[in-house]
């Protein structure tokens, strides 16, 4: 069984899970998230430095696997929309370069026109 790449689910329109995933990377990659997640470890630090019971100690490692797999989801989504998106404009670069050789400039310019910015709307 073989899934669509998520470039190509839905066709040309961002579905809801594209929209989450894309609000969600500007979200981890901002400093806000970063100080969240120095104050997760440092709880994590904490539970266990003061030998609290050891259904803390559970608690924060699975809130950090949760965490972390919840993460790993989304990087590999915006990986997979990053590497579409660039494979398309290559391709439109290619055809375009093509075009130019034999003579007069048609469809393949206007897809590379199109291609610009392309990963952020896939």
């Amino acid at each position: 069984m073989t899934f669509p790449h998520p470039a190509d689910r839905g066709g040309d329109r961002r579905r809801w899970f594209e929209r989450f995933a894309g609000g969600a990377w500007l979200f981890t990659s901002s400093p806000l998230f970063f100080l969240l997640c120095l104050a997760l470890v440092a709880w994590v630090v904490i539970v266990h430095a003061v030998g609290m019971g050891t259904e803390w100690q559970v608690l924060a490692g699975d809130f950090m696997t949760a965490v972390t797999l919840l993460l790993l989801a989304l990087l590999k989504n915006s990986e997979l929309r990053a590497e579409r998106a660039i494979q398309r404009k290559l391709d439109a670069i290619a055809a375009a370069l093509l075009e130019a050789q034999e003579g007069s400039p048609g469809k393949a310019h206007e897809d590379l026109r199109a291609a610009i910015r392309m990963e952020e709307e896939i």
